[in-house]
């Protein structure tokens, strides 16, 4: 995929939408020819992605409007930073204004969410992934900002990792036979792996030789009573009801792999707010 030629269609859709046949309230208020500054303000604390989407998108509008920062992706923000500054037509600040802070907020939401819970598990000997659980169109956005905040993708789509899943076990009509199936016909050194639901699928993938298993939605003695079955003859990977709070007691179990769909499904925008200070 030309990942920048996709952003750029997602920008160019999302002020489509936004912008329609034109910015009535904007084309009726401000001569296009006027110039003007504003700033991009955090509301609240938080790990900032993408200042450079938000620069494309009002750079779509018009190519000569200016987007500067002492900031970098992935770095802390506090409540009242200026993020960002902005300078050019007034019209293109207020038109790319919502579109803009749509983006930022949400993959910044993303960042500071992943942030917190990479935080919670340092010192910890277990890696915090993603999953597909993403929005339609935004998954190389959204699996970025994970990054950006310390955590690591699972996979990107089905096309780069075996994942035998629950419906592929009932299609292959068991575990062994999936991962035999699965086996016989991709490149000698892929690593397989497979989601059970308790230990006797742990001990039927473990004898399948699955490279990782995935234990989905179990308590957390369930969990240890796996890595104990287990011994270490493959990774093992939590998968969920993961909380924030859960963290520290999943961590400790001696699991390989923690992954979390609410990192991307869930994470919340956070408040930036965009204030044109001079005309």
């Amino acid at each position: 995929m030309d990942v920048t030629k996709h952003t750029d269609n997602l920008i160019d859709r999302a002020l489509e939408e936004d912008i329609g046949a034109g910015d009535i309230t904007t084309q009726h208020l401000v001569d296009p020819r006027t110039k003007g500054q504003a700033i991009i303000v955090a509301k609240e604390d938080l790990v900032i992605a993408r200042l450079d989407l938000a620069r494309r998108v009002f750079q779509r509008i018009d190519a000569g409007l200016t987007l500067t920062s002492a900031f970098s992706d992935g770095d802390q923000v506090h409540e009242g930073d200026t993020v960002a500054m902005l300078s050019g037509r007034l019209a293109t600040l207020l038109t790319g204004e919502r579109t803009a802070l749509n983006f930022l907020q949400r993959l910044s939401g993303i960042a500071t969410l992943t942030r917190g819970y990479v935080t919670r598990l340092a010192g910890k000997d277990v890696k915090l992934l993603d999953t597909r659980k993403t929005t339609p169109g935004w998954r190389e956005l959204e699996k970025w900002a994970v990054r950006t905040g310390g955590g690591t993708n699972h996979r990107m789509g089905l096309y780069d990792a075996v994942l035998i899943k629950d419906n592929h076990i009932a299609a292959a009509g068991s575990i062994a036979e999936a991962v035999k199936r699965v086996n016989a016909k991709v490149p000698a050194g892929t690593t397989i792996e497979v989601e059970t639901v308790d230990l006797e699928q742990v001990r039927e993938a473990m004898d399948a030789g699955a490279h990782i298993i995935m234990l989905d939605n179990m308590t957390t003695e369930k969990i240890k009573a796996a890595v104990a079955l287990v011994d270490g003859r493959a990774k093992l990977e939590v998968s969920g009801g993961i909380t924030h709070e859960r963290l520290d007691e999943l961590a400790d179990t001696g699991i390989d792999y923690i992954s979390s769909g609410a990192l991307t499904h869930s994470a919340r925008a956070v408040d930036l707010s965009m204030r044109i200070f001079d005309q």
